[in-house]
């Protein structure tokens, strides 16, 4: 895939955060806007989280097809999920909330494919938190490579006839709605060790997704960070509740972490050890299209609803924004190629 400059090649990376339906229609936003600058067909590795790994298996599991775009805006558009799979989970007393929020995604979205058959697309990392060693838990296919599963202190394993429904689901399983993916020794050997591990939303270890772009063997020289994530708000009436207080501690480290990690693209980039980075967030004013737009996407829930027509308008008007303003101020020399 890789862009060629000055006759040189360089590989592009894109991450996708959580964020719910709202980060997968953002983002959406982000790949209509390459492929109208005709770099959407030229990346070379996905590295996705919870939100970000519904549109991004979507692309991988759909690549080259024509109509791949439009096909996810009518899935944003016309499911609701989160509601269904929790009932489902409630009624049914042999499966989990996070079965059926898997079984949803494989009938609506899916259609029962296995993690080998992202092959023929970018190599993507589907990434989950590991609550047994507190590592990202990642599912890697495509580019033609291996396709495994696992984390750097347990190890990986051959993954290429696991669902990736279930994959996409271990990703986006955000506490406290749906529990862990729980997996043993015969899915995955290494839990053997330690009885098993079970797997959480992506978001707990890295929202970002930013992790696999840092990683050597990947050799990226460009990476994009399309953040949908919920951006952390001053609020004029802080909590005075205990309860509350946990729920506000939480959003604080996550915001510590998200500007953490964007520190640690710049530093690396700069250190000559990383990539170079074009990051933008759902919040972003500078680079917006319209006035408003910023402020109005921010507003749209993190859930797994459908979205209006309107949001699903401005997401994608926004994100295509604030992508294109960033490649032209910080690498126009992607838009020679």
């Amino acid at each position: 895939m890789a862009v060629t400059i000055s006759g040189i090649k360089k590989r592009i990376g894109l991450t996708l955060s959580g964020g719910g339906f709202r980060a997968a229609a953002f983002h959406l936003g982000v790949m209509q806007k390459l492929r109208e600058l005709n770099l959407l067909d030229q990346i070379d590795l996905l590295s996705c989280v919870s939100g970000g790994s519904i549109a991004g298996a979507h692309l991988a599991l759909n690549w080259g097809k024509p109509d791949a775009l439009q096909a996810l805006d009518k899935y944003l558009a016309t499911k609701s999920i989160a509601v269904s799979s929790v009932i489902g989970g409630l009624l049914d007393p042999f499966a989990t909330r996070l079965d059926k929020l898997a079984e949803s995604y494989d009938a609506h979205r899916f259609g029962g494919a296995k993690l080998h058959q992202l092959q023929a697309g970018p190599r993507i990392y589907l990434n989950a938190t590991n609550l047994a060693t507190g590592n990202m838990f990642f599912f890697v296919a495509g580019a033609g490579l291996a396709t495994e599963m696992g984390e750097y202190e347990l190890g990986v394993v051959n993954a290429e006839q696991f669902s990736l429904a279930r994959a996409v689901a271990a990703s986006s399983a955000f506490p406290p709605v749906f529990p862990p993916l729980k997996l043993t020794h015969r899915d995955y050997t290494p839990a053997g060790d330690i009885e098993y591990v079970t797997l959480a939303d992506g978001g707990i270890y890295d929202n970002l997704g930013v992790n696999p772009t840092l990683r050597a063997r990947n050799q990226l020289d460009y990476v994009i960070v399309s953040d949908a994530g919920k951006p952390f708000v001053n609020d004029a009436t802080p909590t005075e509740s205990g309860a509350i207080v946990l729920k506000a501690s939480l959003d604080i480290m996550m915001e510590q972490i998200r500007g953490l990690e964007f520190d640690r693209l710049d530093y690396r980039h700069k250190a000559g050890a990383g990539p170079k980075p074009l990051w933008f967030s759902i919040d972003s004013t500078r680079g917006q299209a319209q006035d408003g737009d910023a402020v109005f996407a921010s507003a749209i829930g993190t859930n797994l609803k459908a979205l209006s027509d309107a949001e699903r308008k401005v997401l994608a008007r926004h994100a295509g924004a604030l992508v294109e303003s960033r490649i032209k101020w910080y690498a126009p020399e992607l838009l020679a190629t």
